[in-house]
């Protein structure tokens, strides 16, 4: 469901749907309230209502930030990955370049054959949540094969050689992180605490009594706004491939990779 709305709708059409449907549900619990318990709106025990909404508020205010800065931290995390694994696969086209033909052009070729895969194939299946390595695994096999059956001769080309080697296991390291955290999201647990302190916060802010149906209405809806907004922010950065706040795949269209686009 999360994935759908993120991939479906833009951050505009996200926030219309999301913060308008927690409106909605406090507006129509503010009638239902008003209709059905008129007492509670002379106000007597706001005292009790004005302080549990304020400790739970504020406990739940912690969390909520606490769960968005590290669901942000994971957004700059997957953008180190994303970059260092471009950054890898660019050196080892340079690297090639020292080597004779056909040795050369079996490994851009190859690696030119990854980054494609990577942004055509393998990233639409992140972003659906579905991340498979085997969209770039003959790729990574070509290049290897490339490489194991070159021997350098020169002090040169063996340098570039074991310079190649290194950076071609980098990118095998950071596609396994990208992979990992392109399958990761928030835990059940948090995940319940999230929606569930929602649930429980606006039911509370419909128990504080305002005789003024406009100010009750909008203390309510004020509420919802903003637990609506929070919910969608948590929800955005919980998928670092999905969704328009998601991580780009331009580095592997840079730099010595830009080639492979032309």
């Amino acid at each position: 469901m999360e994935l759908w709305l993120l991939n479906s709708f833009g951050s505009l059409a996200l926030t219309m749907i999301m913060a308008g449907s927690v409106i909605a549900f406090a507006a129509l619990g503010s009638l239902v309230v008003r209709r059905r318990l008129p007492r509670l709106m002379n106000g007597g025990q706001n005292d009790m209502v004005g302080v549990l909404l304020g400790m739970y508020g504020a406990i739940y205010g912690i969390f909520l930030a606490f769960v968005v800065v590290a669901e942000w931290e994971g957004i700059g995390v997957a953008e180190t990955v994303v970059a260092t694994e471009a950054t890898h696969c660019a050196e080892i086209v340079r690297d090639a370049d020292a080597f004779p033909e056909p040795v050369r052009r079996e490994v851009t070729e190859a690696v030119g054959q990854y980054v494609r895969a990577v942004v055509n194939d393998q990233w639409p299946r992140m972003r659906a949540g579905e991340p498979s390595a085997e969209a770039t695994e003959p790729a990574i096999r070509a290049v290897y094969r490339a490489l194991q059956s070159y021997e350098p001769t020169t002090e040169s080309q063996k340098a570039y050689y074991a310079q190649a080697v290194s950076h071609l296991d980098g990118v095998v390291a950071q596609r396994r992180a990208r992979l990992t955290l392109a399958s990761s999201s928030l835990p059940t647990l948090l995940k319940l605490l999230v929606y569930g302190g929602a649930l429980v916060m606006i039911p509370m802010s419909l128990l504080y009594g305002i005789k003024s149906f406009k100010a009750h209405l909008t203390f309510v809806t004020l509420i919802a706004l903003l637990i609506g907004l929070s919910l969608l922010l948590t929800m955005s950065l919980d998928r670092p491939f999905s969704g328009e706040l998601s991580v780009s795949p331009a580095p592997y269209k840079e730099g010595a990779l830009v080639r492979f686009w032309q």
